[in-house]
């Protein structure tokens, strides 16, 4: 069966899978290259979680610093 998760941008799938690793080793998620079914589903979505989570926070900083001064 086909993966159905496409990334909208295909040149872009090597920094997500490095920032995924980033990520779960920084809250502490064994996460490792190859099978990982031995993780719970809640350390699973915490990395993704995390992800978005960072991923705003960076888009934040990138509006604030392009937001016309008042």
């Amino acid at each position: 069966m086909a993966s159905r998760n496409r990334k909208a941008v295909p040149e872009a799938r090597a920094a997500l899978d490095k920032f995924k690793y980033e990520v779960a080793n920084e809250i502490g998620v064994p996460l490792k290259q190859g099978y990982n079914g031995d993780l719970t589903s809640a350390q699973n979505g915490s990395v993704g979680g995390y992800m978005v989570k960072k991923m705003i926070e960076q888009q934040e900083r990138q509006m604030a610093g392009n937001a016309p001064l008042q």
